[in-house]
């Protein structure tokens, strides 16, 4: 091993060729959320403080039900994508895989858990 050169050293140590795959993702899930967040708000704003039964009869309806799943599940996937960025970079050894995955775990969890609900209101 002392006779290798720097290049086949190197060899196999370069980009783990997904960082323009993350790049994409984060970016388009970013204009999804400029779409979806103030058609959130002019969706969910209404329903502050209405009575249950009320809250019930407007997600019934498809339009506001679908808007809110789909402003959660953009929304945990960009907060997954970007987490794991600040993890990669500031996180290093087993600490950075066991904080990668626990983050994959919230963030999911946090998903199925708000889309689970909007569909129990909407059915």
């Amino acid at each position: 091993m002392a006779f290798l050169t720097d290049r086949k050293r190197a060899v196999g140590m370069g980009s783990a060729k997904t960082g323009t795959e993350h790049f994409w993702a984060m970016k388009v899930s970013a204009v999804a959320l400029l779409l979806l967040i103030p058609m959130f708000v002019f969706t969910f704003g209404p329903m502050l403080g209405k009575p249950y039964a009320e809250v019930i009869a407007y997600f019934a309806r498809p339009f506001p039900a679908i808007i809110a799943a789909l402003t959660i599940g953009v929304t945990m996937m960009h907060f997954k994508m970007g987490v794991q960025t600040l993890i990669e970079d500031y996180v290093h050894g087993t600490a950075q895989k066991v904080s990668i995955v626990l983050m994959i775990c919230l963030s999911y969890a946090a998903a199925a858990t708000g889309i689970f609900a909007i569909a129990r209101l909407a059915l």
